[in-house]
């Protein structure tokens, strides 16, 4: 009971079950007002039916058997259970229809007083109980269909039937007009309504319990099939995934799973990634200051100096590994930044360019995200231009006609290879032979991108004309708050 499908193949057949109830509640309803109203329009017919019937049974000072034989022929000529009270109120006279289904409890009768007195019972069947018959076929071949006039030989026409004296080219006209034969007892059919009904609902109810239960089984398989892939997953499989089934709301909810399972993984590998480097990259400059400090209690003064200033550096580098791990970190971990401050992008630009003497070119932008993050990115595009590219490192600041913001930082150094400008911006990856000769932890160009996709920007390296390398940070248009001149 604690599956899902389960409950979910329950609801849906409770809600059949109930809809069958109310329909069978509202549908005997229905019918029971038109029985209703069937049995005030046959009453009223009947009871224009008392003269005739009156005149064509024996008076009431006949013979029980005549007043027996009589209602015995009426009946058999229009197939309906009769019988016949004295004004006393006791049965006289009865057909053996009529007897039957009195003995079964399978009708209802209706009374057409007569004028002497009597009384004749019509037994109207009951059908909600009595599987009603067609008329056996030499009946129905030998009477008249439904709805058209049954005329009376007359040989056989009961005594004192109004036009029995009458013939065809008599001068009373036509015979009689009796009701068709069966008129009381309404369509044959092989089961009774209400039985109908209940195998009908039982048909209906069987069919879609059927069918519901493979719907709704596949619709929660797909949810088992997700479930065990989070539990895998959350096992420690970061490569599960779960198959994206369907166009519904739960293959929605697999391909966010997916997304959410790929993020999760990309980020756990980053930072393993970053703590495995960060962990080798500590190594130098701890070994050095352990070196360094193991060594200055026996150097001469001169020395002493030199050891100290070695202490520094390392520090020094210690400090900004530690910082830009930190910051890496941060930020690819999506910690909430403000991206909405006003920025002076021209004069941020001119503050870091002059710690490197750095030339800065462009108009004045005004640019929307976060000044401490933006800043940190041209530092460090300056400091990687300083370090590899010389003395010769110009900056510039442009708007593009898409509307874009480019910052550029160009240098004159021996350039990058092709096959390489995209690598030089994952964490800690340095080209053969500049960590020797230039230093560095690798990170510097890491945090760049980092910085540019969380203001939706990017950045790109690219040759410079006459030798060396641009690195470009482009900002999007919607960063821009203040063009020049406005």
């Amino acid at each position: 009971m604690r599956s899902l499908y389960i409950r979910i193949w329950l609801t849906v057949i409770a809600a059949l079950a109930l809809f069958a109830l109310a329909s069978g509640w509202l549908l005997e309803r229905h019918l029971s007002q038109e029985r209703a109203r069937a049995d005030a329009l046959l009453s009223e017919r009947l009871a224009s039916w008392g003269p005739l019937i009156q005149s064509s049974l024996p008076p009431s000072t006949a013979t029980l058997a005549a007043q027996s034989n009589a209602l015995e022929d009426w009946a058999h000529r229009m197939h309906t259970p009769l019988a016949l009270l004295d004004a006393k109120g006791q049965r006289i006279a009865a057909s053996r229809r009529y007897l039957d289904l009195e003995a079964e409890g399978h009708g209802r009768p209706l009374t057409v007083p007569l004028e002497d007195g009597r009384q004749l019972l019509i037994m109207r069947p009951d059908l909600r109980m009595l599987p009603l018959r067609r008329l056996p076929p030499e009946v129905e071949a030998s009477g008249p269909q439904r709805g058209e006039p049954m005329a009376f030989p007359e040989d056989r026409l009961p005594p004192g039937l109004p036009g029995a004296d009458r013939g065809p080219g008599g001068p009373g006209g036509d015979r009689p007009q009796l009701p068709p034969p069966g008129f009381l007892l309404g369509p044959g059919g092989e089961w009774p309504a209400s039985l109908g009904l209940v195998v009908l609902l039982a048909m209906l109810f069987m069919a879609v319990a059927a069918g519901a239960y493979p719907v709704v089984r596949s619709i929660t398989g797909r949810l088992e099939r997700l479930k065990h892939g989070v539990e895998a997953f959350g096992a420690g499989a970061l490569a599960q995934r779960v198959q994206e089934e369907g166009k519904d709301e739960v293959a929605t909810l697999a391909a966010s799973f997916n997304r959410a399972a790929q993020r999760i993984q990309s980020l756990v590998q980053s930072n393993q990634s970053l703590l495995a480097n960060a962990s080798h990259e500590l190594r130098s400059p701890l070994a050095r200051l352990k070196m360094a400090l193991s060594m200055i209690d026996d150097a001469a003064p001169a020395q002493r100096a030199a050891l100290r200033k070695e202490i520094e550096v390392n520090i020094r580098e210690l400090d900004a590994l530690v910082e830009e791990v930190l910051l890496s970190s941060r930020l690819e971990a999506g910690v909430a930044v403000d991206l909405d401050d006003p920025v002076d992008a021209l004069a941020v630009m001119a503050e870091e360019a002059s710690r490197v003497d750095a030339q800065v070119e462009g108009p004045p932008l005004m640019l929307r995200g976060s000044e401490r993050l933006l800043r940190r990115a041209v530092r460090n595009l300056l400091e990687n231009a300083r370090r590899y590219g010389g003395q010769d490192v110009q900056a510039e600041l442009a708007l593009q006609p898409s509307g874009e913001v480019q910052l550029r930082v160009c240098d004159r150094g021996p350039g990058v290879p092709e096959a390489e400008r995209e690598r030089i911006f994952e964490p800690f990856y340095r080209m053969a032979g500049h960590a020797e000769r230039e230093g560095g932890v690798g990170l510097g160009l890491a945090l760049v991108r980092q910085i540019a996709l969380r203001h939706q920007g990017r950045v790109h390296c690219e040759l410079r004309e006459g030798g060396g390398s641009c690195f470009v940070l482009t900002l999007p248009a919607a960063r821009l708050l203040q063009p020049p001149g406005a």
